[in-house]
């Protein structure tokens, strides 16, 4: 019995949100790109798959791509498990996904030493927990120490860089996806 299992993509939600960042209606929509204004609606609430001819008439619609909709689309169903790999401690720093395949957020854990001199820039925020150990993060100008347990939330757009300070730290780092329009450009 396998932990995953591959479902059809749900465009819908896709096509909604960029038809709302765009704030256009359905009419406007379907004049564009030459559909109804109720095939357009049940493609946004999932109960008609448009055919490629009809995704890529909603994306040109759009201002976008057939394959940036699917990007950003929903897998309709899915239950998907990551398995720890071995419980000994690593002999060597690693990154290890949390998240398998194209989803609207992204984990990762990172185990041991970490490349302090790296800065880190993310459109969309991010939050940091740290499992085991202690790091240090530099943010803004400011530097934060967090021991086991302890989070810390970055906002779209904050350069950071962080190291462990004790040998096998392990930091879990969920952010929302970079190709989900999630924040608004911040000016500085």
């Amino acid at each position: 019995m396998g932990d995953h299992k591959e479902q059809p993509l749900r465009v819908g939600a896709a096509v909604r949100r960029r038809r709302r960042t765009l704030q256009l209606t359905l009419a406007v929509v379907a004049e564009r790109s030459g559909l109804s204004v109720p095939f357009l609606s049940q493609v946004e609430n999932d109960r008609a798959r448009p055919s490629r001819a009809s995704l890529e008439k909603v994306a040109d619609a759009l201002r976008t791509t057939a394959v940036e909709l699917l990007a950003a689309a929903d897998p309709a169903c899915s239950v998907d498990v990551v398995r720890a790999e071995s419980c000994e401690p690593p002999d060597r720093p690693r990154v290890r996904s949390l998240v398998r395949g194209h989803h609207q957020m992204h984990a990762s854990e990172f185990t041991g030493d970490h490349d302090a001199g790296r800065e880190f820039q993310y459109r969309n925020d991010q939050l940091m927990y740290v499992a085991d150990g202690a790091v240090e993060i530099e943010a803004e100008g400011r530097a934060y120490r967090l021991g086991r347990g302890d989070t810390l939330y970055l906002t779209g757009g904050v350069r950071h860089r962080w190291r462990a300070t004790v040998s096998d730290t392990r930091v879990v780092v969920v952010a929302v996806a970079e190709h989900v329009e999630a924040v608004q450009n911040r000016s500085r």
